[in-house]
C-alpha cells in the first residue's frame, strides 16, 4: 500500500512531529507509515484523513499485487 503524507504534509507545511502530536501518536508512527513499512489501523487512518481534510482513498491506495 501506497499514501501521500508526505505530500500532504508539505503542503500543509508540517514536520512529522508536529503531525504525531496532532493525531496522537509518535513521529516513528509516521515516518514508518510514509515509508510504507506500517499500514495505519483504520482508526488512524480516519484520523488522518480528518485533519488533512481528504477522504482515506486520497491518501492511501493499493498497488498492484496488494
Amino acid at each position: 500500500m501506497k499514501n501521500n503524507l508526505r505530500v500532504e504534509r508539505a503542503i500543509k507545511d508540517i514536520t512529522q512531529e508536529e503531525l504525531a502530536k496532532i493525531i496522537g501518536v509518535t513521529r516513528q508512527a509516521i515516518n514508518s507509515i510514509e515509508a510504507a513499512k506500517y499500514v495505519p489501523s483504520t482508526v488512524l487512518a480516519l484520523k488522518l484523513s480528518a485533519y488533512f481534510g481528504k477522504p482515506v482513498n486520497d491518501l492511501f491506495y493499493l498497488e498492484e499485487g496488494d
